[in-house]
């Protein structure tokens, strides 16, 4: 990506581009032509199954009020209660929550380069895949990365952290 075309990024594409390039991450952000706020819109604008949907999951930890980053794939829900077995108990995190604490707003919160270290998971519902895609600071931007990737970037466990489905 040229210097130019930099520029032109959104700053939280900027930031999350920063944070790639340091960790020598090979696939820079890719801005869509159109939001993709869900799972199920950034899946259909990347012609890709919504599983492959890294999504970002933001809960408040009540103990010390941090913020807890699940990244869960698209097509799974979130257990709130395996994710507090294993940081703690949780609160709700409303939007301006989530914009104070990792700096981007909801529906462009990537896994990397968050304004204040948050405590992150990584749902092993992920592994499924080869090839994922996360959001990159920008409810356009995405980026792809493989499941190693994500845990090499985040330096987070992976867990099993949904519901299971009958």
């Amino acid at each position: 990506m040229a210097a130019n075309e930099t520029r032109a990024l959104p700053d939280g594409v900027q930031r999350v581009l920063a944070a790639l390039q340091a960790a020598r991450h090979p696939h820079p952000p890719v801005l869509l032509d159109d939001a993709a706020r869900t799972a199920q819109q950034a899946a259909d604008a990347l012609g890709i199954v919504v599983g492959q949907i890294a999504k970002s999951i933001i809960f408040r930890r009540q103990s010390d009020d941090a913020a807890v980053l699940v990244v869960t794939s698209g097509d799974q829900r979130v257990d709130e209660k395996k994710v507090a077995a294993l940081v703690g108990p949780l609160g709700r995190a409303d939007a301006a929550f989530v914009k104070a604490r990792t700096g981007y707003s909801i529906g462009g919160v990537p896994p990397i380069a968050h304004a204040t270290p948050s405590v992150t998971l990584i749902d092993r519902e992920l592994q499924r895949f080869a090839e994922i895609w996360a959001a990159a600071g920008h409810p356009h931007a995405v980026f792809r990365l493989s499941p190693t990737d994500l845990v090499q970037l985040t330096g987070a466990p992976v867990a099993d952290v949904v519901v299971v489905l009958p």
